[in-house]
């Protein structure tokens, strides 16, 4: 039976949308690129061979002699966020662009959050996830008032250290704002975000947990499911799908984890999709701007894909795409509008040029693993 892995390199842009000034984000943004540029030139020996460098120009990968299929994906709808990012690879455009608050929470909405969990909460601003606890992991230890934040994005997060608040207590605390942020307050996401250590030296755990709207429309996920077909979510995949169209769940709050998981369902998996976040150039290093990290990222996944490779079937597709960008030339630190690239190697690739939609990513999974298309979805097969 045919298996088909498709691995989302969080964050890993390669070039501005149309209106990504309608984001804040400038017409020059381009994640790949610019990293690249500030580091002096990126080596990246499988990513390259794949036709990482024959998307676009990009310092220290000129293009491939025999790429796999290449190109960049759009999303349909609006957001530069996870959440929609990987809705739309899997068919799932959203109607209208998910609620944001650059100002936060209106007053009213951090009472009935207050009322409904029993606890207090300060900040409630746009933040840094690291920056937020610089500044308000003391006044957090001494009062007990949760820290509450968001972003750019659509998304309600709230910090607690350990000795505050343990990691299954603000579970259920977000648990309750997920029920609450509901109608006009749909976030994409409320996100429990556990830490520890002392003053000057807090440390985010991998505790994280991300409570996703449900997605408002039917998927390739689902899609895939109706054909028989098993669907493994590894890393946050299942938390930004609600659950909804995936079978299996594993381990993937970091890269590590993530490449761990993807190589042992690589070596044992019979049939079935393998849908794959790698999350640390976003959440670990992107967000900070830290290239050097970034850069060091991306070599581990090209290492991790090069023995992928190595264990691939004749019948296997592998897909490497992204979900948004973030930009470290960004005069902010949030995701940036981007396309996203494309590398799909699988029997008869041909080393083609496709440009097109996120949703041809799940489209192509569909038509691999069950012959078969969803006229009622977007997106179009580049098998």
């Amino acid at each position: 039976m045919p298996r088909a892995f498709v691995i989302v390199l969080d964050a890993c842009g390669v070039g501005a949308l149309p209106d990504a000034a309608a984001y804040g984000d400038s017409p020059d943004s381009n994640t790949l690129r610019h990293v690249a540029q500030l580091a002096g030139g990126l080596d990246l020996p499988t990513l390259g061979a794949l036709g990482l460098g024959s998307i676009l120009e990009l310092e220290g990968l000129p293009p491939a002699a025999a790429p796999a299929l290449h190109g960049r994906l759009a999303p349909l709808g609006p957001g530069k966020e996870s959440v929609t990012g990987h809705w739309e690879l899997m068919g799932v455009v959203p109607r209208a662009p998910l609620p944001t608050y650059p100002y936060g929470f209106p007053d009213e909405l951090v009472y009935e959050l207050a009322r409904a969990t029993g606890q207090r909460f300060c900040c409630n601003r746009p933040y840094s996830g690291t920056q937020v606890l610089e500044d308000f992991g003391e006044h957090h230890l001494r009062t007990r008032e949760l820290i509450l934040y968001t972003s750019a994005d659509s998304v309600l997060q709230i910090a607690a250290h350990h000795d505050v608040l343990d990691e299954p207590a603000l579970l259920h605390t977000c648990t309750i704002a997920r029920e609450l942020m509901s109608g006009d307050h749909a976030v994409g996401r409320v996100i429990a975000r556990p830490f520890i250590g002392s003053p000057g030296a807090f440390l985010r755990t991998t505790g994280r947990h991300d409570y996703a709207l449900v997605p408002p429309a039917r998927s390739y996920l689902q899609e895939l499911g109706d054909a028989g077909v098993a669907v493994h979510g590894v890393g946050k995949i299942r938390d930004l799908f609600a659950g909804v169209g995936i079978d299996a769940a594993y381990p993937g709050a970091t890269n590590e984890q993530a490449i761990a998981s993807t190589t042992e369902l690589v070596r044992s998996l019979d049939s079935g999709f393998v849908f794959v976040n790698l999350v640390d150039t976003d959440q670990m290093f992107g967000h900070r701007h830290n290239v050097p990290g970034f850069v060091g990222a991306l070599r581990a996944i090209d290492t991790a894909v090069a023995d992928w490779i190595e264990l691939l079937r004749d019948d296997d597709m592998l897909v490497l795409t992204a979900d948004h960008g973030v930009d470290p030339t960004a005069d902010h630190t949030d995701h940036t509008r981007e396309y996203a690239p494309l590398l799909a190697r699988f029997d008869g690739d041909g080393g083609r040029r496709h440009d097109g939609l996120l949703a041809d990513v799940g489209a192509s999974v569909l038509g691999w693993l069950a012959g078969r298309d969803a006229p009622a979805l977007p997106g179009e097969s580049f098998v």
